[in-house]
């Protein structure tokens, strides 16, 4: 499987961004801390100013947890992604280009993985998820989370209908009528699916590699015209 240069960082990049974000965070915290203690301690008075400060001190130190939960939740989804890059690269051929991580200046938000195979196109939403998960249509919950507001196949639905107006808007690749299915991709091993109804397809991690194999039109697409598709939706990159 060939990575195209191009593809994004931002998962990565949000990690480092929210780590850096938490340690500046806890540092104005200690500073501030610090100082307020250095003042006390030689002058053996706490007026209203250090008090003040004291109550300022908050602020940072609630940034830093809201940061650390960031740096968590991008670090688990930036996790989720490189197994599922690990495990494409050990099982599909040179015939097969994937771009990671795109950030699409049409819309849709972050895609997680497009996949360019001789059969069409897949494009992949990965959650690194765990516990009870139940799907019914294009509603998910999670036990103890209730309904979460974000759901993985209207996401992967509307990242599939961006890939496929950014192959449509070049003539040329219009013309070969390339088909783009999506697929939620549950990496976690303590995930447990509980599937009704769903509007998508979504398979755990080792599931993926024989869907992507397996699925596809019989009309193959050459290695050039699949480099061509994946410069065209690099090119849409913000």
């Amino acid at each position: 499987m060939r990575k195209m240069k191009g593809s994004g960082n931002y998962l990565k990049n949000q990690v480092r961004k929210n780590l850096a974000k938490a340690i500046a965070s806890l540092f104005l915290f200690f500073l501030i801390i610090g100082g307020i203690g250095l003042w006390v301690l030689f002058t053996l008075n706490l007026n209203l100013f250090e008090a003040v400060g004291l109550v300022l001190s908050l602020v940072p130190l609630g940034a830093f947890f809201i940061y650390l939960r960031k740096y968590h939740v991008y670090g688990g989804g930036w996790e989720g992604e490189k197994q599922v890059v690990k495990l494409l690269a050990s099982r599909l051929s040179d015939d097969y280009i994937i771009l990671n991580d795109l950030y699409l200046s049409g819309g849709g938000g972050d895609i997680d993985h497009v996949i360019l195979s001789p059969g069409g196109v897949f494009v992949l939403e990965t959650k690194n998820w765990s516990g009870n998960i139940s799907c019914n249509g294009d509603e998910w919950q999670r036990a103890g989370k209730g309904v979460f507001k974000s759901s993985p196949s209207r996401q992967v639905k509307r990242n599939v209908a961006t890939i496929r107006n950014i192959i449509d808007s070049n003539p040329t690749l219009r013309r070969l009528g390339i088909w783009v299915q999506g697929i939620v991709v549950f990496t976690n091993n303590h995930a447990n699916l509980h599937l009704s109804n769903s509007s998508v397809l979504i398979v755990k991690l080792s599931q993926l590699p024989n869907q992507i194999l397996t699925n596809g039109r019989s009309e193959r697409f050459s290695r050039n015209q699949l480099e061509e598709i994946a410069k065209e939706i690099i090119k849409q990159k913000r």
